[in-house]
């Protein structure tokens, strides 16, 4: 049995990634999560396709003029099983503190939006993936699938995490809340992309997704958001009219409590740093008492979720001593 931390400290990154460098933004993570638990929190959340950075390009441009960087990302994506997983399990063993990180993860020649949730102890809870690429990011990424919807019991709370657009999909969020979600790890990549032309893409939208969230699952939403760094924007804006489409900044990294409060003091959105919150879980039974939308404040003769939550394979193998045994049965 999982024994609870009721009362801890989180943290919520803003930093701009080692852009499409996997070994120097490995490195800088390590170095995140040491100041993280050097602060004394229990958790630290890592913004959307932290490792090796999210992918800008597809909003910038034709698909063509993208594909000069499509070999490079893959390239300096993060394999599960590898090295470079196995250094952010070192060091949140290290540290003693639980980690989510935000990743594009690489399985055979495709790309998933990943995240990965680790324990204090190094092992490796859930590696994710996002259900539903929202829209130009399903020319570079794969979908997740049912079994990626899943909230973990772990030392600090039932743990769960979702990237980005996913905080704007009610099914989904029903799906996370009905598993009795308390802290949650909202992964998002900087509001900073078509900053004043798509108000949906913006800091007001998002950032109240997140703060929504908080509310209709009466949970703490630890929500990391990455800035667009100027080394950034040099290399993926080569003319005056990308300039406008992607601005440096953006980010907005906050930590919210299940009442919807802003519980940290926000950086600029330019800076790098960690915002910090103490948690008290205790705070959830107060919220629930108001409105629980998985319990007394649910309608399920009306309205109820159809929830597939099997993992869907490519291929499913048979071994031959399978065949020998129902023939000799």
């Amino acid at each position: 049995m999982t024994m609870t931390q009721s009362r801890f400290k989180a943290a919520a990154v803003q930093a701009a990634p080692a852009f499409l460098d996997l070994d120097a933004g490995v490195d800088k993570a390590v170095r995140l999560i040491a100041e993280a638990a050097g602060h004394g929190a229990s958790l630290i959340a890592f913004p959307e396709a932290w490792l090796p950075g999210y992918p800008f390009w597809i909003w910038l441009g034709s698909p063509a003029w993208g594909m000069q960087f499509v070999q490079r990302y893959a390239d300096q994506s993060l394999e599960v099983g590898e090295r470079h997983m196995a250094r952010l399990r070192e060091a949140a063993a290290r540290h003693r503190i639980h980690v989510v990180m935000g990743y594009s993860e690489r399985a055979g020649s495709s790309l998933y939006l990943g995240q990965a949730l680790l324990g204090p102890d190094g092992g490796l809870i859930a590696a994710r993936r996002k259900l539903k690429p929202t829209h130009a990011e399903r020319t570079v990424f794969g979908e997740g699938d049912g079994g990626d919807l899943k909230v973990h019991a772990t030392a600090i709370g039932r743990l769960g995490a979702l990237n980005c657009w996913e905080h704007i999909q009610p099914l989904v969020k029903q799906a996370m809340f009905i598993q009795g979600e308390q802290v949650h790890a909202a992964s998002w990549p900087s509001f900073s992309v078509y900053r004043d032309m798509a108000y949906a893409f913006g800091p007001e939208v998002n950032a109240a997704a997140s703060r929504i969230y908080a509310v209709e699952g009466q949970c703490f939403v630890v929500a990391a958001c990455a800035t667009v760094s100027e080394e950034m924007t040099a290399l993926l804006c080569d003319s005056p009219e990308r300039a406008k489409l992607l601005l440096s900044g953006g980010g907005f990294a906050m930590i919210y409590g299940p009442d919807g409060r802003a519980l940290a003091e926000p950086l600029d959105e330019r800076a790098e740093g960690l915002i910090y919150a103490d948690v008290d879980l205790g705070l959830i039974r107060l919220a629930k008492a108001a409105a629980d939308p998985t319990g007394h404040y649910a309608r399920p003769d009306v309205l109820r979720l159809l929830f597939n939550q099997t993992p869907h394979r490519l291929v499913e193998r048979f071994t031959t001593e399978l065949h020998e045994a129902e023939r000799t049965a």
